[in-house]
């Protein structure tokens, strides 16, 4: 089916695309008018509003940075190294570590953020499980929030262009697929489609893997950025790494609220993980306890489920009414109402918790300074692989966004100085994504949640915290039978505007796209890292040959390779020494 290209898009043209408005958005935002020539054209564009969607103003614990009293940056870089089970991208981890410390003083001094801090006004720095030293800054248990609050009213003061409530749907390459000449979006409002040409675009879109029955994320993150990428023939790195967060609220299936993260910082301030028998057991599986990392966690917790050791509704409890009703509800004021909202006392009694579909550690392959195979697309955030490996280290996600947000900004600001014209669209892939979108109008209409409900079982079940390889065939096999009966579904076409139903298909489309990649990606990892564990395959696997899997879609069928780890910086057995620069290596003890 054909479609009248003249009438069925609208076109519009910018310098500077940034996707999303997250804290890497928002971040290169600021950065690209910074670097930029004078006269640039910047524009942002958010599924949804600006400020009130997306996963940083999510972030409850906090941003992990080396500020001194015996922390250094190789320490953390090291930290996260051994975190991310030997697989980072090593480059990517140092300056992740290294520019965090710049980072939370702009968030400071130049974007006007408040964070806790000690009587003698230094920043206060909390515990976090995997980590050598008390570096999380917070702001309580609402960091999120504020950050993202202080970066929206910088941008929103400021001559960007502002495209809400604006879904990218397609990147649309030049005619030789070189290079990205625009993004394809749907104008919510009205339901029409909007090609919007650049000379570099950022996709900050975001992960969120709520493909899964437990997660954290809203609804409306679906993975719509890789789902992009993976159609562009980008590579996609550690696809098979999804995190999940050991305390996500089990309130029971009638409410949304079920999934939502009850922060790690709990853990770090002494607090006990408890089976149905009210036994603190995660000393059974880790010397570490509950200070183990999340993958580790949420394993344990796994594991008294699957013996039954669990509460009414099926997990475990946190308990941190040992530590004084009055201190935790003085700390965690936030935790201790949302769970007051659902019934629970985290201050005086027990929550029932289960592990939660959390973070993305996989993504588009990038290098150091945010750049992508294709010539104008960048990519930071959530939606970037290789910072993380096969593990992300509670306190580094939103630095990471930040930090190559900011990265980003500068990167592109410096780029389009020496870009000539605005490129061409390839006209084919344009109509094969406008057709694409416009799939479920030419179906009979039916109902999308079933299908959703399905997905996340199935993906629970068979591609979840624990795998194992007749699981992980059995849910590809149910993923592309969900797929097919999804092409089968329709929705009303009498009005696309704030069409919520025909989103949801799109939702759908993008989860089961990268449904297949995680499973994909889970089959070829032969071994158990961080959070992907094989039970037919519980041996992390020699740390000198360490690979990690490259996904991408060739001629429409999915292909997933392995590629060598670089050690760059530091090998298994090493560890650098504070000197300024990651040059000084010496034996680990």
């Amino acid at each position: 089916m054909r479609y009248d290209m003249t009438t069925q898009i609208d076109t519009h043209d910018t310098d500077i695309l940034i996707l999303g408005t997250g804290g890497a958005g928002l971040f290169a935002a600021l950065h690209a008018q910074q670097s930029a020539p004078e006269g640039t054209k910047i524009t942002i564009a958010v599924k949804g509003l600006i400020g009130k969607c997306g996963c940083t103003r999510m972030v409850q614990g906090g941003y992990n940075v080396a500020l001194g009293g015996g922390d250094t940056v190789e320490r953390h870089f090291m930290d996260t190294i051994k975190g991310g089970k030997w697989l980072p991208n090593q480059d990517m981890a140092w300056h992740l570590c290294k520019e965090a410390v710049t980072r939370i003083h702009e968030l400071e001094n130049e974007v006007g953020c408040f964070f806790d801090r000690n009587g003698d006004g230094t920043l206060h720095q909390k515990a976090f499980a995997g980590q050598t030293a008390d570096r999380t800054v917070h702001k309580g248990d609402l960091t999120g929030i504020e950050i993202i609050s202080r970066l929206m009213e910088q941008v929103l003061s400021r001559p960007v262009e502002k495209l809400q409530e604006h879904r990218a749907i397609g990147l649309i390459p030049t005619r030789d697929g070189s290079a990205l000449a625009g993004v394809l979006m749907i104008d919510m409002r009205t339901g029409r489609f909007r090609l919007v040409r650049a000379k570099t675009v950022l996709m900050g879109t975001g992960g969120g893997p709520t493909m899964y029955k437990y997660h954290t994320p809203s609804g409306d993150k679906t993975m719509d950025g890789l789902a992009m990428a993976l159609r562009a023939g980008l590579p996609l790195r550690d696809m098979e790494m999804v995190q999940f967060h050991p305390t996500g609220l089990l309130a029971g299936d009638h409410t949304r609220m079920t999934g939502t993260v009850l922060e790690e910082g709990l853990r770090g301030a002494g607090g006990q993980l408890l089976n149905g028998a009210d036994h603190r057991f995660m000393f059974d599986y880790d010397q570490k306890g509950e200070r183990a990392t999340r993958d580790v966690v949420s394993r344990g917790i796994y594991e008294e489920m699957r013996k039954s050791n669990t509460t009414e509704n099926g997990g475990v409890y946190i308990s941190m009414s040992h530590l004084g009703p009055e201190y935790v509800a003085e700390k965690f004021k936030g935790m201790v109402k949302r769970c007051a909202d659902c019934g629970f006392d985290l201050a005086g009694g027990k929550v029932e918790v289960v592990p939660t579909a959390h973070y993305f550690m996989g993504g588009v392959v990038v290098d150091v300074e945010t750049r992508t195979a294709m010539e104008g697309l960048y990519v930071a955030g959530e939606d970037a692989g290789g910072a993380h490996g096969s593990n992300r280290l509670g306190g580094n996600g939103v630095a990471n966004s930040t930090v190559y947000g900011g990265i980003a900004g500068d990167t592109m600001g410096a780029d389009i100085r020496t870009m000539g014209a605005l490129r061409e669209p390839d006209p084919e892939v344009l109509e094969a994504e406008v057709a694409r979108a416009m799939q479920p109008f030419s179906k009979t209409p039916d109902l999308i949640q079933p299908l959703r409900d399905r997905l996340q079982e199935v993906m629970w079940d068979d591609v979840g915290v624990m795998r194992i390889a007749d699981k992980i065939v059995r849910g590809q096999k149910q993923v592309a039978s969900i797929r097919d009966d999804l092409m089968e579904v329709g929705v009303s076409g009498e009005d696309r505007a704030f069409n919520l139903t025909w989103h949801d298909w799109l939702n759908m489309a993008s989860l089961c796209d990268i449904s297949e990649v995680i499973a994909g990606a889970a089959l070829a990892r032969e071994n158990s890292r961080g959070a992907h564990y094989r039970e037919d395959f519980p041996e992390e696997g020699d740390l000198e040959t360490s690979y990690f899997t490259v996904a991408r879609q060739v001629d429409g069928a999915l292909e997933v390779g392995r590629e060598a780890v670089d050690f760059s910086i530091v090998r298994p057995g090493e560890t650098i020494l504070p000197e300024g620069e990651p040059d000084t290596l010496v034996a680990a003890q």
